[in-house]
């Protein structure tokens, strides 16, 4: 097992990768005062190793992730007596992690919460970092708040009862760290992804602690999004467009955001098409597309409601090289005439 630990404006958080869900216990007591949020699926494969706590279900799928989940859970908080010591328990996919963290931090001005990610993205990525939210009017994390987790346990070995597309979800947020931030985990991705895609033990242990290191890092160095961490956006400008407008998965979704905003990087000379290449190379290995049918105007209307941007800019994450990201402001008319010959020259 490895921990690392997140230090934030909003609290310490402890990661533990490779623990037991079995253990969650001794994270938060266990002695009944609080409640655990969690989906029915996950209810029924693991609910017998929860602890003692009450237990909120909630719907699993983006359509669950609204005001009116958050009311629900909120109802059931007031019929278990939760107070100011009790704890959240997240226990699920990155939905359930998102809402159940968004629901503590504002019922009694903020609960104490943790998180025990059941998918592979979840592990990487939405568990981690203190981003908690909920959509509204079919966009994506609109309302939310910015509060760390007291702690994550990544039990692995959850992620092997996985179906396929799950685990797409979740490379690809491995792969967005690696060409954000560690060149070598992006040639350990090269070289292991076979292994990878079985979850061998020493390969995803060390996947998912590489993975996390990259997002730790940024972290921990802008915990709100006012710079560093926008990196953590890379493909993703592009990859929202198409989750709302083509109906993708959201791994499917980044996957083809990174291609596109790889070839805008090697169009602005940041990038070399060997890179480019190598990118496209490994998103394919792991079972993700590097184009989907898009309507343009479709695309570019969603990209102007992205909030990710600042009047007629947007700040967009481009790569310098394979490992090192960029975030640099961007016209959203230069935007649109790139996705324009972009979608034309594939």
């Amino acid at each position: 097992m490895r921990r690392m630990s997140i230090d934030g404006k909003s609290g310490k958080c402890t990661i533990a990768i490779g623990e037991s869900i079995g253990h969650l216990g001794k994270y938060c007591g266990n002695s009944g005062n609080g409640v655990i949020i969690t989906d029915a699926t996950v209810h029924r494969l693991y609910g017998s190793r929860f602890p003692n706590f009450a237990v909120v279900e909630i719907g699993a799928g983006e359509r669950s992730k609204t005001l009116n989940t958050v009311e629900a859970i909120y109802e059931g908080f007031l019929e278990h007596g939760l107070d100011r010591t009790s704890w959240v328990i997240g226990i699920g996919g990155g939905l359930t992690c998102d809402i159940a963290g968004f629901a503590a931090s504002t019922y009694l001005r903020g609960l104490r919460f943790g998180f025990v990610p059941t998918t592979l993205l979840a592990q990487v990525d939405a568990s981690v970092g203190g981003k908690n939210g909920i959509n509204y009017r079919g966009y994506k994390n609109l309302i939310g708040a910015f509060n760390q987790p007291s702690f994550v346990v990544c039990d692995l070995d959850l992620l092997k009862s996985l179906p396929d597309s799950e685990v797409k979800n979740g490379y690809a947020e491995v792969i967005k760290h690696a060409l954000i931030g560690d060149a070598s985990l992006f040639s350990h991705l090269e070289n292991e992804w076979e292994k990878a895609l079985v979850f061998d033990k020493g390969v995803i242990e060390s996947v998912v602690h590489d993975s996390l290191i990259v997002k730790k890092g940024i972290v921990s160095l802008d915990e709100t999004e006012q710079g560093e961490r926008r990196k953590l956006n890379f493909g993703h400008t592009f990859g929202h467009a198409l989750e709302k407008t083509a109906g993708l998965r959201h791994g499917e979704a980044i996957g083809i955001g990174m291609v596109l905003a790889a070839r805008l990087s090697e169009k602005m000379g940041m990038l070399t098409l060997g890179d480019v290449k190598r990118i496209e190379t490994v998103i394919s290995h792991f079972g993700l597309p590097l184009e989907a049918k898009m309507d343009k105007e479709m695309m570019i209307d969603a990209v102007r409601k992205d909030k990710k941007r600042a009047g007629e800019k947007m700040n967009f994450v481009l790569l310098e090289a394979i490992g090192r990201a960029q975030v640099l402001p961007i016209r959203l008319e230069h935007l649109e005439k790139v996705l324009n010959d972009l979608c034309d020259s594939r």
